[in-house]
């Protein structure tokens, strides 16, 4: 017969283990609900002015991208109408709009290219002067450049 010391388990461990097990089930459901409300978050691509304006934005970008001696070497043998569209749904998608980018990664797509942090920043500063010459606001400039930025690593691969 055992004894009494050791047929008698403490309850805490019991308790303790369903205590971890809710708090476990709640972090997951918190988790799932979190990534549900940032995937239908479309505020970023409200403030952008919706698709149309995406477009504009990339359009007078493209125009000084082009003009712009520190990086218009890049766009040589470039399908420009092309890209503009590929940009265009990336930064929807991004945004929160309803676009599906369809283009490869950022690090194929720039791979050999050898662009350095400068060539990254001019397109970035191109980027911002169309924003601001849309009159998008700055927080919402801000919003979207934060997001663009941590596509850095793999676009500046020299």
């Amino acid at each position: 017969m055992p004894s009494i010391a050791h047929s008698h388990r403490p309850p805490w461990p019991r308790v303790m283990r369903a205590a971890f097990i809710g708090l476990l089930a709640a972090a997951t459901v918190a988790a799932g609900f979190a990534r549900h409300s940032n995937a239908s978050d479309d505020s970023l691509y409200r403030g952008l002015g919706g698709k149309d304006s995406i477009v504009k934005v990339i359009d007078v970008a493209m125009t000084k991208w082009l003009t712009d001696p520190r990086i218009l070497d890049e766009f040589d043998n470039i399908n420009i109408e092309r890209l503009k569209s590929r940009i265009s749904d990336q930064i929807c998608q991004i945004a929160g709009g309803p676009c599906q980018y369809s283009g490869r990664d950022m690090y194929a797509s720039h791979k050999g290219l050898h662009l350095n942090q400068a060539k990254f920043n001019a397109l970035a500063e191109d980027l911002q002067l169309a924003m601001d010459e849309l009159d998008i606001p700055f927080r919402t400039q801000n919003r979207l450049m934060a997001l663009l930025a941590a596509m850095q690593r793999d676009v500046v691969t020299r």
